[in-house]
This record gives structure tokens, C-alpha cells and sequence, in this order.
């Protein structure tokens, strides 16, 4: 049998006594007890099964009187034929099942089997902090891949549906699954990304899901996002139903959407949850913060620093009160003290939160203003770039942005009208020439496709929207 790993159950226990260490490690159970007639050596994580199941199995299970058997595998399996019996076929695969939250089991020849017992510690789903919605399931990702796995499931009931589970790195053996409909799935795109779990190299993904973005894309130093990540399971579902790839990670509570676009990054579910025409003006609102977080500041400062070139009626821009301070100056040292604030905000306590909102609002700001280091202006359009910078729904195309700010500030600030438009002309040119997984990013705006671009544009009613996105190759189309 390819599943007689050992010469004895004397023999299995002291393998796992010497790979666990004997009695180093107070989770780590390996324990003999009975399946009816047959004695077996349990070998579990405490921590990582779920023990009042394992002990009201075992309790029925357990021994009544002697006779000989003939065949242990044959025996095992048809008194322990109800909790996903696996047969392994290598040690380094029993231990690893056992370090996986399954309950491992040696007989006296040295058969063995894993069995389904998984219980991950772990928070119960709840609505994520940012991506609310006014209307809607109030469920999200938790750090449990079986919990989110069985949530997308429940919105999904159709066998096409494929959770492919993976483990990546060679100490840490973090769980992945990849998950598609099998029907629709583009297979150059999985088999692309097959080929770069295959080249991952390294002892473990403590950070999950981010670890796992930079080495299957090879991110380096490109401020922009390549894939989109998502805590709600409902846009998971919507997003596996286009044709997209979900690549769900254990410990992590979301959920990486690949292919996509930067127009994928800036939807949100709210969009949905509303009539469509609602959902058109709220999305075109956010497109305009996108193009107003980028573009407002340095704009605002070509403006103030020449305001005779301006028409009378833009005579209001500039600053109304000079400082020693130089303007460009201010600008970085307001929009960084932002940024400041939100660190800040990240590791104060909750009851804290309130208390440090009023320091920064009411001292900070107003007394920067009254001894002369900031000008009013100044404070009033780093705060209308910072607000438009919120309404971005994804957090890491928010960051790239305010990065892409600061770079067109400079460029204005040194050569003028000729640094900003160049500039803004350069950033444009590089997100154009962006193609993760040979997907345009800014498809369907360049290459231009005009019924797609309508499309994100306008929320179309869903007995309209028939088609599924051309750039995630689906093997069907149309929805309906």
C-alpha cells in the first residue's frame, strides 16, 4: 500500500516525536487511543482541530474486545469512513497535513491517514471597515480561508466554481487557494499564474496576501496597485461571475481579484446598491476626486504663483498674506503633516482617537495659521486635495495618487506651467505603458474601446449589463 509510511505505530510515534520534539511543544498531541478493535496513534495541533468533535468521535470509537485483523487499511476505512479520509503517501505530507489543522492517524503496520477536523481560531464575519455600504449584506472576509471559501460559496451554488488549494513557501506552507468558475475562466490567464506559484521561493508569506502580490507580479517599485483586493464577498462573487481569478489566503481577510484594471480599483459596491442612475452620478463623482486629488494642488499652485497671467475672474487664487515661509514649502509640509495624522490615527487607541482628532484640528491647524507658518489658503486646498484623496474606495491607488501629487508639485514648482503639463503628460505616458498580465491597465480608455468605456462610465441596469469585460477572456460573454 502507498500509504504504509512506517514499519510500526511504535515506529510513527517516534518519527513525530523526533520532528515535533517530545513534549517542547505543549499543542502537539500524539496519543494512542482506538478505532473499535484497531489501535492508532493520533497525532494533532490542539490549537487547530476542533477538539469536541475529535473527542466525541473517538469516544465512540473506542475499544470493545480483541480479534485479530487482517487488514488494517480495509478496517480503518470501514469503521472511519465518515470525516474526509485522505491516504498519504509521503511523511513530509502527513506532517504537514497534521501542521494543517487535520487529525493524523498511524496504525500498528504503519498505515496512515488524515482526516478533516479543521477548526482556525480566528474573528466570525463581519462587515469590513472600508467598504461599507448604506444597503447590503453586512458579511465580509475573516482570517479563516475555509470561512471565506464557504462564503463565496453560499453566493455562488454551481459546481463550475473551483477553489484549487496550494501551499507556498517552504517553512511557513501558507494555505492559497485559487479560485475561478471553471466554465468561464481565461486558461492562459490561470496558467500564467500556475507558472509564478511554481518560481515562489522562499521560507514563508508572514505578510499573506501583500507577500504573495510582490512575487507573483513583481511589483518592485511601482507606486500603482496590480491587483484589487476586496473584504466583501459579494464583489468577490461579481468579480469570479466576470470571468476574474479570486486568489483567497490563509490568515488574511482579503481576498486578491486579478485581471484588472485602474477603472476595477475606483468601483465600489454602493454603486450597485442603488438605482442606476444614482449609481452613475456617485461614480462619476469619484472619478472626478480621482482627477481633482492629482491635479488640484499643483494646479492651485501654478495658479497662485502667477496670478497676473490669471483672468479677473480668478482673482480670488493665490495667497492674501505673505509669509517667510515659501509656498511649495508649505504645500509639502501641510500635505505631509496629513499623512502624519493618519499614521497617527492607525495606532492610537479608539478612546484616544477622539482626543487626537481635536488636538489635530483645532491647535494644529488653527495656531499654524495664526503664528505665520501656514497661510489659510494653503491649509484650505491641502485639505480639499486630502478630502478628494479619501473618496478614492481603494486605499493603495489613494497612496500612488498622493504620490503622483507630490511629483507634478515639484515638477510645477521648478519649471512652471511647461513642469506641470509635461509632467502630467509623463505620468499619463506611464500608466498607459502599465500592463500586468498583459492586461492594458487603463482598459478600456487606451487601447479605446468606446462601448466598454460607456460602460464605465454609465452603471448600465443589470438586465443590460449582458456582457462580461473583454480583457478577462472569458469563454463566454454574454451573462444572459
Amino acid at each position: 500500500m502507498t500509504n504504509q509510511l512506517f514499519t510500526s505505530l511504535e515506529a510513527g510515534k517516534q518519527y513525530c516525536e523526533d520532528i515535533f520534539g517530545k513534549g517542547d511543544s505543549f499543542d502537539i498531541v500524539i496519543q494512542p487511543v482506538y478505532v473499535k478493535d484497531l489501535t492508532v496513534l493520533a497525532v494533532y495541533v490542539s490549537g487547530l482541530v476542533n477538539n469536541d468533535s475529535v473527542t466525541v468521535l473517538l469516544a465512540n470509537l473506542q475499544h470493545y474486545i480483541d480479534k485479530e485483523i487482517e487488514d488494517e487499511n480495509e478496517y480503518f476505512h470501514a469503521h472511519f469512513n465518515f470525516q474526509g479520509i485522505e491516504d498519504v503517501e509521503t511523511r513530509d505530507a502527513f506532517i504537514t497535513g497534521v501542521l494543517s489543522g487535520r487529525v493524523g492517524f498511524i496504525t500498528e503496520s504503519g498505515f496512515t491517514f488524515l482526516t478533516e477536523f479543521r477548526s482556525y481560531p480566528g474573528r466570525n464575519p463581519e462587515e469590513p471597515d472600508n467598504e461599507k455600504v448604506i444597503r447590503g449584506a453586512r458579511d465580509g472576509f475573516a482570517e479563516n480561508i475555509i470561512i471565506n471559501a464557504g462564503l463565496i460559496r453560499r453566493r455562488i451554488r454551481s459546481p463550475e466554481l473551483r477553489f484549487k488549494m496550494l501551499q507556498v513557501s517552504t517553512l511557513g506552507k501558507t494555505d492559497v487557494s485559487i479560485s475561478y468558475m471553471n466554465n468561464l475562466v481565461n486558461e492562459e490567464h490561470l496558467e500564467w499564474l500556475m507558472k509564478r506559484f511554481e518560481k515562489i521561493d522562499h521560507d514563508g508569506l508572514t505578510m499573506a496576501d501583500k507577500s504573495l502580490e510582490e512575487w507573483l507580479f513583481k511589483q518592485k517599485f511601482h507606486p500603482l496597485p496590480f491587483v484589487r483586493y476586496s473584504e466583501r464577498p459579494d464583489i468577490v462573487a461579481a468579480h469570479l461571475l466576470e470571468g476574474h481569478i479570486a486568489i483567497i489566503v490563509d490568515t488574511s481577510p482579503s481576498v486578491m481579484l486579478i485581471p484588472v484594471t485602474m477603472f476595477h480599483l475606483l468601483q465600489h459596491a454602493e454603486e450597485y446598491r442603488q438605482a442606476p442612475l444614482i449609481g452613475t452620478i456617485m461614480r462619476a463623482l469619484r472619478y472626478i476626486a480621482v482627477i481633482s486629488s492629482l491635479i488640484i494642488m499643483p494646479l492651485w499652485y501654478l495658479f497662485a504663483t502667477n496670478k497676473g497671467d490669471l483672468p479677473s475672474m480668478l482673482s480670488f487664487l493665490g495667497v492674501s498674506e505673505k509669509s517667510e515661509i515659501p509656498l511649495y514649502l508649505q504645500l509639502v509640509l501641510a500635505d505631509v503633516g496629513i499623512e502624519f495624522l493618519r499614521i497617527a490615527a492607525i495606532h492610537t487607541p479608539t478612546p484616544l482617537s477622539t482626543a487626537m482628532g481635536l488636538i489635530a484640528g483645532i491647535m494644529i491647524g488653527q495656531i499654524a495659521i495664526d503664528v505665520g507658518l501656514f497661510s489659510s489658503e494653503v491649509i484650505l486646498y491641502t485639505a480639499i486635495a486630502a478630502l478628494f484623496t479619501f473618496a478614492i474606495p481603494n486605499y493603495e491607488l489613494s497612496i500612488s495618487v498622493k504620490v503622483f501629487r507630490h511629483i507634478l508639485l515639484a515638477a510645477t514648482a521648478i519649471f512652471a506651467e511647461n513642469g506641470f503639463f509635461i509632467t502630467l503628460f509623463l505620468i499619463f505616458s506611464y500608466v498607459c505603458m502599465l500592463r500586468p498580465m498583459n492586461v492594458p491597465y487603463l482598459w478600456p480608455l487606451v487601447p479605446f474601446f468606446p462601448k466598454a468605456l460607456l460602460r464605465v462610465f454609465i452603471r448600465f441596469p443589470m438586465s443590460d449589463d449582458a456582457l462580461r469585460p473583454y480583457i478577462v477572456g472569458a469563454k463566454q460573454r454574454k451573462r444572459t
